[in-house]
């Protein structure tokens, strides 16, 4: 994991990279009230012992003391398919509150029958906020502005802080291009309109991305970007590709991609909130993995 600090004006950015995940997950902060919030927490998995550990989150934990920061919400731009969520631990451990889309209801509707999850309360009930479009969330002085940006998932949002828009995987860095849209409920036409929604705002805003890849001709991990740079050279979005173009390009690279390693393990966990499903009468609890289901 390596961490950034991104100096602001009026806002405090941390980022903190999961390498096994590719996941940023960001602190940011209100630096007056000291204010804070984390936005797509990372709890972490090994596959192949099906062992769960929280060392990623401690790490962002233990900045927010090191600060002296008062973290009141933990933010989610999704239900992801390929990290499990820290969320509940993070509310466990500070009393946070977990904000989500409220199109999280769509999604758990769809996946806790794959689960039989009959545990999942299917109004979004484990979450404290839902939220949408044009929805505020205070952060000390500061104001988290809700934006609905569907494509890559239903109930993918973006949230805007000031100069910044914490934008999960509807963007990633202009060299990379954008988010899959072949997940259940996903659609290339409406992740392009999301996007052209994203490019709508000042040049000089600050975009963050949920994930970094490397990219043939990058070595080095980054996340942040601009609404500028994305217009000029995002090669999925930039202003030179109308949607039609987008949309073939983006269905066209769909096609290649495998399911994320951890979809199933991470789907049934972050349809609770990042809480792992009830312990069975032996005490043991169980990740199922359906056969021949997708």
């Amino acid at each position: 994991m390596t961490q950034t600090q991104t100096p602001a004006s009026s806002l405090s950015v941390q980022a903190f990279f999961d390498r096994a995940t590719n996941t940023v997950s960001y602190l940011v902060a209100d630096p007056v009230s000291r204010v804070a919030a984390i936005i797509d927490p990372v709890l972490d998995f090994d596959p192949k012992a099906a062992r769960v550990s929280t060392a990623s989150a401690d790490a962002v934990l233990a900045a927010v003391s090191a600060q002296g920061l008062d973290l009141q919400w933990v933010l989610e731009t999704h239900a992801h398919a390929d990290h499990l969520s820290a969320a509940d631990y993070i509310r466990a451990q500070t009393g946070a509150r977990i904000a989500i889309g409220a199109e999280i209801i769509r999604i758990q509707k769809g996946f806790a029958p794959l689960f039989e999850a009959d545990d999942v309360d299917l109004s979004g009930g484990a979450f404290d906020r839902l939220v949408s479009e044009g929805d505020e969330l205070p952060l000390g002085g500061l104001t988290v502005s809700v934006m609905h940006t569907p494509g890559h998932t239903p109930g993918c949002v973006s949230y805007r802080i000031e100069d910044a828009v914490f934008v999960g995987d509807t963007l990633f860095m202009p060299d990379y291009g954008t988010a899959r849209a072949d997940f259940p409920g996903g659609d290339a036409a409406t992740l392009y309109r999301s996007i052209r929604k994203i490019l709508a705002l000042p040049d000089a805003t600050r975009i963050f991305v949920g994930h970094d890849y490397l990219p043939a001709g990058r070595e080095t991990y980054v996340w942040q970007t601009t609404v500028a740079e994305q217009k000029a050279s995002n090669v999925h979005v930039h202003d030179g590709v109308d949607a039609a173009a987008s949309v073939a390009l983006r269905t066209a690279r769909d096609a290649t991609l495998s399911p994320p390693v951890l979809i199933l393990p991470s789907l049934q966990v972050n349809i609770r909130a990042g809480a792992l499903p009830p312990a069975e009468p032996s005490g043991r609890v169980f990740l199922k993995l359906p056969v021949n289901a997708l």
